[in-house]
């Protein structure tokens, strides 16, 4: 039974194999609906971390975290940015992502320059040896996701992401309409 049937089980004898997989049946009643979306608050939280933790034990091998994988992979794709820029783009404080790009420069996968107008600025770009390990990070990111989406097809991949993308945009409305409030 492909992901997207498992998750449509709608009438009591669906409903049980479904159950024995961990996936609740589709709600009934007004009480059923409020408490599946309190559930998907959680499922969404619980993902997100579980997601995080195991992605660390992942990349133990490669001797990156999360965090400076975030900042090599930002880089990658916005090589040179100031640090204070790069700050927003994360969405972490500037003392916060010092620290990860202290790390990073340490062990030689970034580099500070001056900014070229700028005298106060740093520019922060990828070395050599960044680029190397970046490869080997984007294919074991290739695994860890095969691993971990592994029991979705590319239907119920594709539908996943365009509903995340749904809810993202919901937030970020709510985040603009919120800084908006603030002005």
């Amino acid at each position: 039974m492909s992901a997207k049937a498992k998750t449509r089980a709608t009438t009591p004898d669906q409903a049980a194999p479904a159950a024995a997989q961990g996936l609740a049946p589709l709600p009934r009643t007004p009480a059923d609906q409020r408490n599946r979306d309190l559930r998907l608050g959680f499922l969404i939280h619980d993902v997100s971390r579980m997601r995080r933790r195991a992605f660390d034990e992942f990349m133990k091998p490669l001797g990156i975290t999360r965090a400076q994988w975030w900042v090599i992979a930002h880089l990658s794709r916005h090589d040179g940015m100031m640090q204070v820029q790069l700050a927003t783009m994360l969405d972490v404080g500037k003392a916060s992502l010092g620290t990860v790009v202290d790390r990073l420069e340490v062990s030689g996968l970034i580099e500070r320059r001056p900014h070229p107008i700028d005298r106060r600025a740093k520019c922060i770009f990828m070395t050599k040896k960044a680029r190397e390990i970046m490869s080997k990070m984007q294919a074991a990111e290739r695994s860890y996701n095969e691993i971990v989406l592994r029991e979705l097809d590319e239907d119920a991949r594709n539908e996943l992401v365009r509903l995340l993308e749904l809810v993202k945009h919901s937030l970020a409305r709510m985040e603009m309409a919120n800084s908006d409030d603030i002005d």
